[in-house]
C-alpha cells in the first residue's frame, strides 16, 4: 500500500490537556489519537523548545500504525507551568505523564517514548524511572552524560553549541514569561545583540560573562563555574542511570553528529538495544553533507529510517542489531555489535617531516614545533557540530586550515589499496607547552586525489602545562579511505568556536614528540577487507 493508497484515519485532537505532575505542577500537552475504536499503545513526546517542533513530529504516521500519540511541553516551556530546569525534572514528569496516559479509556496500557536530541534524553531518563507500562524508546542523537560529551570534551567547554542551546532557551523563557505577564527584562536586548554579532560574543572572556546568554539564561553559569565533573554534574547525572533502564531502545547516530559519542555510549551501556548511524548531522539526514555527497542511498527516507522507528515503537524487534553506512564506500553495512567484527586497532606513527604510517618512529627523530596564539585560535571548519553558523558543518576541505603556522599535518603515502577504517578513533600525543595549560587537538582527514582534505572526525584534550601524555578522543567513524588517497592527522591546540581558548589565554611554544622513546599516534580501527 502507497502513502496514497492509505485510507483517512478520523482523529480525535485535544490541544492543551492539562496533566498535574506529582508536585502540583501542571504540564500540557496535545493528545492526538484516532477517533474510534481502541484502546491505543501510545506515543509519548516530550520537549522544550514550543509547538514549533512538534511539528516534525511524524504524528499522522503514529496514527496509521494504530497508535496514540501524546506531545508534552516540559515544565515552564511552551502552555506548561512551573519553571524550566535543564534535565532537573524530566525523568519524574515523564513517569508521572505515563501514569496519567495508562489511567485514559483510550489507552492500553502501554507507551513508548521517542524524540531526537533533547527530546531523547527525556526519553532515556523517564526510561530510568522505570515507570508501569513503559515498552519501548526511540533515541536519536542524544548525549549519554550532560557533563562529558555535552556541556565538555576532554575538559574544553564546547562554548559554541553551548551559546547556541543556551540562547535559544533564553529566548524561549522570554516568551514563557511574556505568556505568563511577565516584562522580558533589561538581558533581553543584549541578548538579541549577541546573537546578531555571535562571533564577537564568542570571544568574551572570561566565557562565564558572555552577555545577553549569562543573564538571560541563568544555567549558563552553573555550567562554566564547573569545568570539572564535580558534585553539580554528578547529580544530573543520577537521572540518566543507564543500569536503570530495561526497556529496548533503538538508537539513531549520525558521523557528524554533536553527540555522536553519546549516542554510541548509550548503545553501549543499556543492553538489547538497536543501532542505527548515517552520514547524518545534528539538524540533518539528507545525503549531502558539508561539502559531500554520499548518495541517494544515504538519506534516512530512502534508508527507511522512519519506518523502522514507528515498527520498533509499535513492538517489532526485526532486524539487525547495528546497521551503519560506510563513508567512501558509500553503502550501509550490518553486524551483530558495534564495533562490528574484524576490527584491529592500529596504530598509525606520526613521523618527523610529516608523513604518518604504521612504521614506528626513529629514535632520535627531531619533533615538530609551533607557536599557539590564543589571540588567533584555529578556526572550527565543519566536523561534528552544532554551532549558530550552521552550514558550518560535517566534512570540509581543510586546506585553508593546514596551511596555517600553527596547524601541524602528518599524511600517508598515496594509498594502494583500500583502507576501511570502522570502530572508535583515538590520539595518543606525547608533547609539551611553555603555558601552565594547553588544549591538545586531533583531526582525522581524508586526502583526495584532487588535493581536497575532507574532515573525517577529531577530539580535543585539555591538559596541565606539566603533563605530556595526552589522548584525544576522537569518538568514531566509518570511513574507507579509497586507493589513490591519502590518510592525514592534523594537530593543533584550538578548535575555535567549537571550543572555548584554553583559559591559561597566553602566547605559547607547543613541542610535539615523534621519536621511538616518545612516540605519538592515531589508532585506527582498519577493518579486514
Amino acid at each position: 500500500m502507497t502513502e496514497l493508497d492509505r485510507p483517512a484515519v478520523p482523529v480525535a485532537t485535544t490541544l492543551d490537556q492539562p496533566v498535574e505532575m506529582r508536585d502540583g505542577v501542571v504540564l500540557r500537552a496535545d493528545v492526538h489519537r484516532p477517533a474510534s475504536g481502541g484502546p491505543y499503545r501510545t506515543v509519548l513526546v516530550r520537549g522544550p523548545y514550543g509547538e514549533s517542533v512538534f511539528r516534525s513530529q511524524p504524528v499522522t504516521a503514529w496514527l496509521h500504525a494504530g497508535m496514540a500519540v501524546v506531545l508534552q511541553h516540559c515544565r515552564g516551556r511552551g502552555s506548561s507551568d512551573g519553571e524550566f530546569v535543564p534535565w532537573e525534572n524530566e525523568g519524574r514528569d515523564g513517569a508521572d505523564t505515563v501514569a496519567w496516559i495508562t489511567k485514559q479509556p483510550w489507552s492500553n496500557g502501554e507507551v513508548v517514548a521517542s524524540g531526537g536530541s533533547y527530546l531523547a534524553g527525556c526519553a532515556l531518563q523517564l526510561a530510568a524511572e522505570r515507570p508501569a507500562g513503559l515498552k519501548a524508546v526511540v533515541a536519536s542523537v542524544t548525549p549519554h552524560d550532560f557533563y562529558e560529551g555535552l556541556k565538555y570534551h576532554g575538559g574544553a567547554f564546547a562554548v559554541g553549541s553551548a551559546f547556541h542551546w543556551g540562547s535559544m532557551q533564553g529566548l524561549l523563557g522570554v516568551m514563557h514569561g511574556i505568556a505568563g505577564g511577565r516584562p522580558p527584562g533589561d538581558g533581553f536586548a543584549t541578548l538579541l545583540g549577541a546573537l546578531a554579532e555571535p562571533d564577537a560574543a564568542l570571544r568574551t572572556t572570561p566565557v562565564r560573562d558572555m552577555p545577553g546568554v549569562s543573564e538571560m539564561f541563568p544555567f549558563w553559569r552553573d555550567w562554566t563555574d564547573h569545568p570539572e565533573r564535580d558534585a553539580y554534574w554528578r547529580g544530573l547525572a543520577e537521572t540518566l542511570r543507564h543500569d536503570r533502564i530495561d526497556v529496548p531502545v533503538l538508537h539513531t547516530a549520525g558521523w557528524f553528529d554533536v553527540f555522536l559519542r553519546g549516542t554510541l555510549e548509550n548503545f553501549r551501556r543499556i543492553p538489547g538495544g538497536r543501532l542505527v548511524i548515517g552520514p547524518w548531522t545534528h539538524l540533518s539526514q539528507m545525503s549531502g553533507v558539508g561539502e559531500l555527497n554520499f548518495g541517494h542511498a544515504a538519506a534516512a527516507a530512502t534508508a527507511l529510517l522512519e519506518p523502522t522507528q514507528i515498527e520498533f515503537l509499535s513492538g517489532s524487534t526485526d532486524g539487525p542489531r547495528v546497521r551503519y553506512f560506510t563513508m567512501g564506500a558509500n553503502e550501509w553495512r550490518e553486524a551483530e555489535s558495534w564495533p562490528p567484527p574484524g576490527v584491529t586497532q592500529t596504530p598509525y606513527y606520526l613521523h618527523a617531516g610529516g608523513t604518518l604510517s604504521p612504521g614506528e618512529p626513529e629514535a632520535d627523530a627531531a619533533p615538530s614545533t609551533f607557536v599557539h596564539d590564543p589571540d588567533d585560535p584555529v578556526p572550527t571548519h565543519g566536523g561534528g557540530v552544532l554551532l549558530p553558523d550552521p552550514v558550518n558543518v560535517g566534512p570540509r576541505d581543510q586546506r585553508a586550515i593546514e596551511e596555517r603556522p600553527d596547524v601541524l599535518c602528518f599524511t600517508t603515502p598515496v594509498l594502494t589499496a583500500d583502507v576501511e577504517v570502522t570502530g572508535p578513533v583515538t590520539a595518543v600525543l606525547h608533547a609539551a607547552t611553555s603555558a601552565p595549560g594547553a588544549d591538545w587537538t586531533a583531526k582525522l582527514v581524508d586526502v583526495w586525489p584532487d588535493g581536497r582534505a575532507m574532515s573525517v572526525t577529531d577530539g580535543i584534550v585539555r591538559s596541565p602545562g606539566d603533563r605530556t601524555r595526552h589522548e584525544i578522543d576522537l569518538a568514531a567513524t566509518s570511513q574507507t579511505f579509497r586507493a589513490g588517497h591519502r590518510i592525514r592527522v592534523e594537530i593543533a591546540s584550538s578548535n575555535f568556536p567549537r571550543f572555548d581558548r584554553n583559559p591559561a589565554m597566553v602566547r605559547a611554544d607547543h613541542t610535539v614528540f615523534h621519536d621511538a622513546a616518545r612516540a605519538s599516534w592515531i589508532s585506527l580501527p582498519v577493518r579486514a577487507s
